[in-house]
C-alpha cells in the first residue's frame, strides 16, 4: 500500500515515511519532508562558502590516472533558485608539486577564478541537473519539479533509506538515498561526456550543520568517472541573498573555419584548436582531432573540399587529455587509423566501449578503432612529404605526448607544451614553465631545426610563432 500523511510522526519525529511501516513511500511527502528539514521550502537563493580542492577532469599525467588536484584556498558560490543561476568564485592554487597533468598547470602564485550561469542563459538549461548533484537543496527542487519523481524504501550497509528518482534533464536517472533524519547523503546519476560517454557522477554530503534556518553539509565530495572531482569543506551558509547577475547574452558564434596553406599540399586549419592537413600521394593525415566531434566533423568537411576524393587514411592525437581527445572518436568513425603513443590506445578502446545512449554518435554505432603507436619515433612519408613524429620525452602534463616535425619545412606542431600568451613575449618570466623546459629541451636534444612553431592552442593573435619566443620563455634568448 501507499504510505498515508502521518502527520504527528513528521511533525514531532521528522522520520521518513518508510519509518511508519509502508511497503512503499508516498514520492511527495518524502520529499516535502525531507524539504522542511533542510529548510528548502520557500528558499529563492543560496549562498555557501568554505575551501578544499579540486581536480581537472580528464588532465591526468599520465593516461588512466586520477586527476589532477588543485587548492581551492577559498569557495564561494552563490545559486539563484527562482530562476535558476549561479556564480562561482574562487582561489585556486597549485595542488602539486611538481606539477603533472593539466588543467592549467602549473599555477604561480594564486589564481581566481568566477563563473558565471545567468539566467536565461544557455548554460541555464542545464543548471538544474547540476545544481541537483552539487547540493542537497537542489536535489529537492529538481526531484519536485519532476514529472516522474518516485520513492522507494532500501537498506544499505546495515541503514535505512528512502530512495527519491527522478529523470533529469539530460533524460538520466537521478537517485537520492534520504537517511531516517530526513537527510539526504548520496546522489548519484549518468552525465554525457564526449570522451567518457554515459558517464557515472555521484555526490557525498556529510556533517550536516545547522546554518539559521537550513541544515547543510560541513563537507561536500563529487566523484565523476571513477575519481574525485571536488572535496568542499564548507564553512559558512547563506540564505536568500540578494544575486545579481550580468544580462544573458547570446552564445557567441562558432569561429569561422580559415585555412592556411603552409606549403604545397600541407594546410593549417583554424577556428578551433589547430590541426594541420598532410596531402599524400594517395590519402590524407590530419595532425590533431581536439575538442569535440563537431570541431572534428567541420575540420573532416574542409579537408574533403580541399582535397576531393582522397581518404582521411590517418589522425595524429598530440595526448589523452579529454580537449584533445574529444574530436578523434569522429576520425575512428571515419575509418581512420589513430596514431598516438604506445602507451594510450589500451585506455582508448576501454573508454570508446562505453556507451552514449544519453548524446548517441556516429562511432556508437560500430565502436571499432584501430591504431598505429609510436614509441620513440615514427615517420610517415609518401616518398615525398615527411612528417616525423617524437614522443616528448619528460613532460610533466602528459607523459604520452606527441609532437610533430616536418623537417621540409621546418615546421614543429605541438600541444600545450607552449602555450604563447596573447601577446609576444619580450622577456623571461619571472617563473619559468617547466613544460616550456621540456619542449625546447626534446627539440635541441632531437636536433632538430624549428623555424615555426604551431600550438594547437594558437595565440589570441593568431601571430606566427617563431622559436625565439619559446627560448625567450626559458630564458635561453
Amino acid at each position: 500500500m501507499r504510505c498515508k500523511s502521518l502527520s504527528l510522526i513528521i511533525a514531532v519525529a521528522a522520520l521518513p515515511c518508510a519509518l511508519a511501516g509502508a511497503v512503499e513511500p508516498d514520492a511527495a511527502e518524502a520529499l516535502s519532508s525531507v524539504a522542511k528539514v533542510l529548510g528548502a521550502e520557500g528558499l529563492k537563493s543560496l549562498e555557501y562558502s568554505g575551501s578544499g580542492t579540486s581536480f581537472a577532469l580528464g588532465q591526468a599525467g599520465t593516461v588512466g590516472a586520477a586527476w589532477p588536484k588543485f587548492n581551492d584556498k577559498s569557495y564561494q558560490r552563490t545559486v539563484s533558485f527562482e530562476p535558476w543561476g549561479s556564480k562561482l568564485q574562487r582561489i585556486r592554487t597549485q595542488g602539486e608539486t611538481p606539477p603533472r597533468g593539466g588543467g592549467g598547470q602549473p599555477i604561480v602564485g594564486e589564481q581566481n577564478q568566477t563563473q558565471v550561469v545567468a539566467p536565461a542563459s544557455p548554460a541555464a538549461a542545464a543548471l538544474a541537473d547540476e545544481l541537483a548533484l552539487a547540493l542537497p537543496q537542489g536535489f529537492v527542487k529538481a526531484a519536485a519539479a519532476a514529472s516522474d519523481t518516485s520513492a522507494k524504501l532500501e537498506s544499505r550497509n546495515g541503514k535505512k533509506y528512502t530512495v527519491i528518482q527522478f529523470t533529469a534533464g539530460n533524460k538520466a536517472i537521478t537517485r537520492g538515498w534520504v537517511n531516517e533524519q530526513n537527510l539526504l547523503e548520496r546522489v548519484q546519476t549518468t552525465v554525457d561526456h564526449v570522451v567518457l560517454g554515459d558517464t557515472p557522477y555521484e555526490v557525498v554530503f556529510t556533517g550536516y550543520q545547522d546554518f539559521g534556518s537550513v541544515k547543510f553539509p560541513g563537507r561536500i565530495q563529487q566523484t565523476q568517472g571513477g575519481y574525485p572531482v571536488l572535496d568542499l569543506n564548507v564553512t559558512d551558509v547563506k540564505i536568500n541573498v540578494p544575486v545579481e547577475f550580468p544580462a544573458a547574452s547570446p552564445p557567441p558564434p562558432q569561429p569561422a573555419l580559415a585555412i592556411e596553406q603552409l606549403a604545397d599540399g600541407i594546410h593549417l586549419i583554424t577556428g578551433g584548436y589547430a590541426a594541420v592537413v598532410i596531402d599524400f600521394k594517395d590519402h590524407v593525415t590530419v595532425i590533431e582531432g581536439g575538442q569535440n566531434d563537431q570541431r572534428s566533423e567541420a575540420v573532416i568537411a574542409e579537408v574533403k573540399r580541399l582535397i576531393p576524393g582522397k581518404p582521411i587514411t590517418e589522425s595524429v592525437n598530440t595526448h589523452a587529455h579529454f580537449d584533445h581527445l574529444g574530436g578523434v572518436r569522429a576520425y575512428v568513425a571515419e575509418g581512420a587509423t589513430i596514431v598516438t603513443h604506445r602507451s594510450n590506445p589500451g585506455y582508448y578502446q576501454k573508454v570508446w566501449k562505453n556507451p552514449h545512449t544519453l548524446a548517441p554518435d556516429r562511432l556508437q554505432r560500430n565502436p571499432r578503432a584501430k591504431f598505429k603507436t609510436v614509441n620513440d619515433k615514427l615517420t610517415l612519408t609518401d616518398g615525398e612529404k615527411v612528417v616525423e613524429l617524437y614522443h616528448l620525452k619528460d613532460f610533466g602534463h602528459h607523459d604520452g605526448t606527441l609532437i610533430a616535425y616536418l623537417p621540409q619545412q621546418k615546421i614543429l606542431v605541438q600541444a600545450d607544451a607552449f602555450k604563447p600568451p596573447a601577446a609576444p613575449l619580450t622577456q623571461t618570466p619571472a617563473v619559468i614553465d617547466p613544460y616550456h623546459q621540456s619542449l625546447l629541451a626534446n627539440i635541441e636534444q632531437r636536433g632538430l631545426d624549428v623555424q615555426r612553431i604551431i600550438p594547437v592552442h594558437l595565440p589570441a593573435d593568431n601571430r606566427k610563432i617563431i622559436l625565439a619566443e619559446l627560448q625567450t620563455a626559458v630564458g635561453k634568448q
